[in-house]
Parts: structure tokens; sequence; C-alpha cells
């Protein structure tokens, strides 16, 4: 069976998380909300989800992929070496890396963004092209086994490039 780690912080965007969440499931994927620690968690909207594991109790090796919603999430969850090493493992292993929103800030501090085609929210175009990545503005894009998108109304062509890449 897949397994797919969703990076969790406070101040995600809820549609963000929990539609890909179901969706995943949906595919038949094993999906795992992992945070810097164990425990619950706040939207923006202050809708609290439970990370079911802590960075410490993952490894690359044991996942297909992973997804980094939007919302401010990501500007914290950059903050921890250990988050931004799992990141950057997965991607270096060929495994599928996934940000959407605000989310490739997470990328970008991983250092796995120099010379890719991306998009994400119009807001954070300045800091992937600062980081050497060639912004496109596209809803879905997709750039070897990374994929990003642009906001929550590119979650269904986003996520079915994933699940269709997955399978």
């Amino acid at each position: 069976m897949k397994r797919v780690a969703i990076l969790i912080e406070d101040y995600f965007d809820e549609r963000e998380v929990i539609y890909p969440y179901y969706r995943f499931i949906e595919a038949g994927f094993e999906v795992d909300l992992v945070g810097p620690k164990k425990g619950v968690f706040h939207g923006k909207s202050g809708y609290p989800i439970k990370a079911d594991k802590s960075i410490d109790e993952v490894r690359p090796e044991d996942y297909d992929a992973v997804y980094v919603p939007g919302g401010y999430a990501p500007d914290r969850l950059r903050r921890y070496d250990k988050i931004l090493e799992f990141v950057k493992e997965m991607y270096r292993n060929g495994k599928l890396v996934g940000a959407i929103c605000h989310g490739p800030w997470v990328l970008i501090s991983a250092g796995i963004v120099k010379d890719k085609r991306v998009t994400g929210f119009f807001a954070i175009k300045d800091d992937l092209v600062n980081a050497g990545a060639h912004y496109t503005g596209e809803k879905v894009e997709v750039d070897g086994n990374l994929i990003t998108a642009t906001d929550p109304t590119a979650l269904a062509g986003m996520l079915k490039k994933m699940v269709e890449l997955l399978k």
C-alpha cells in the first residue's frame, strides 16, 4: 500500500489539508498527518487536526509521497531542520513531493526548487524566483517528482495528478 505524509503545523489552510487527506484515503493510500510534534494543530479558522506522528517518528523511506499544504503553516514548518531534511530526502530519493499555495516555502528552505518549473500562490512568486525556480503561474505544475499548485481552486487538478503519479 502506498503511503503519504501530510505535513501539519498551526495556521494550515483547512481546505488544503482536509480534502487531500480524504482524497488520498479514497485512492487507497495510507495517510499520516506529520507535525513537528504529536498533538493538535489549529487551522487558520481554528479547526483542530491531530498529528498522528511527529517528524522524529517518521523516515523518508517509509513513504511514497509528502504533501505540504498552504496557509501560514509552511512558514512555521520550514523552521524545523528535521522537516526540511525529510522533504529533501523524499525529493532526492525520487519520491513525489507536492506543495500548494504557500507550501513551496518549505521546498525553498529545503533547497529543492533551483532550476525547477514550479508554481504557488502569486504572493510567493518572488521568493520562488529568488530561490532559482522558474515560476510558471500555472494552476498545477509538474517537474519530475515535484508537483506544485497555486491555491485551493487547484486542489482537484493537483490531487488527480498526484494520485495518477502514485498509482
